[in-house]
């Protein structure tokens, strides 16, 4: 099938890129900056263009199947900081696509919301795609918004979406400057043998996926055409100070934690339901964590030793 990542080399982009050619698909990338720790992929259609010109994106949806959504401009611990660039830069960017598919004819699109920040604190755990969505950073806000234009454009367009709520996915090729990925962060400063600063006491809880996981539901539901909701996750929770314990296993150094005052946008704990994408698309997590910690490590070792 002809695919278009939006977002392609970024981090999960630059996995499902992997995962698409590997099952044998046409992959187009559209994205502002090229690989950040490779070279362009042999085989890849790179498309250089900013979110949101709609020139742009539907020239890059000519002769597309599938359209994977990955791009995201803010992180959780910053959208607060700036919400009227949120709303541009991703959803109004969103709409502009989703109007250029409508234009163009294409119909399928996978889109990578979030299962961390939607349900904001659960009502119960872990937490099933039927959870209220209370948001609590407008990262999260955004992805709602997102996810309700997605069913308007369905009902009025015929497009049929694929909604994707991730937990915290990790591995190689993530970004390790501290506005996101707990543990890309801190794997690099225990290898600078920096301090970790710990938000709150260590409590809080969260549900990681090892990045190949998830794009291989990305890549399944794409083929499958399956529409609808899904949370993509391990199925349990590790607090912070558990995972400092693995990190520090891992890696076989220790390291000073810092604790700093909690902030009002964390989510106290999220552990996803992840029961319907295994019913519905025969998928399920296949990554040991701390064996993908150490992959992690290894990978990000052997880039500091260039």
């Amino acid at each position: 099938m002809n695919t278009l990542v939006f977002g392609g080399n970024g981090f999960i982009g630059s996995h499902l890129v992997d995962e698409l050619m590997q099952a044998g698909h046409s992959v187009r990338v559209f994205d502002r900056l090229p690989e950040r720790f490779r070279f362009p992929r042999p085989g890849v259609d790179y498309r250089s263009g900013h979110f949101g010109d709609a020139f742009s994106m539907a020239e890059a949806l000519q002769d597309i199947e599938v359209v994977y959504h990955l791009i995201s401009t803010t992180v959780p611990g910053t959208s607060n900081l700036n919400p009227v660039a949120d709303i541009s830069d991703n959803l109004i960017a969103t709409v502009v696509l989703l109007e250029q598919m409508a234009k163009v004819g294409v119909k399928r699109i996978v889109y990578l919301s979030s299962g961390g920040t939607v349900y904001g604190n659960p009502i119960n755990l872990p937490i099933a795609e039927d959870h209220p969505l209370h948001p609590i950073c407008s990262y999260g806000v955004v992805k709602v918004a997102v996810e309700n234009y997605l069913a308007m454009y369905q009902e009025l367009y015929g497009i049929h979406p694929t909604i994707i709520r991730p937990s915290n996915p990790f591995g190689p090729r993530q970004g390790h400057l501290g506005v996101q990925g707990v543990i890309a962060t801190f794997l690099a400063r225990i290898y600078d043998n920096q301090p970790l600063n710990v938000w709150g006491d260590g409590s809080i809880v969260r549900d990681y996926i090892a990045a190949t996981d998830l794009v291989r539901l990305c890549r399944i539901v794409g083929e499958l055409s399956i529409g609808g909701v899904f949370n993509a996750g391990s199925g349990r929770g590790i607090s912070i100070s558990d995972l400092i314990a693995v990190l520090i296993e891992v890696t076989g150094r220790q390291t000073e934690v810092a604790f700093e005052p909690s902030r009002k946008l964390d989510v106290k704990e999220v552990v996803l339901d992840i029961s319907h994408a295994t019913s519905s698309a025969g998928w399920s997590p296949s990554t040991d964590f701390a064996e993908e910690v150490d992959r992690h490590w290894r990978w990000y070792s052997s880039l500091r030793e260039l």
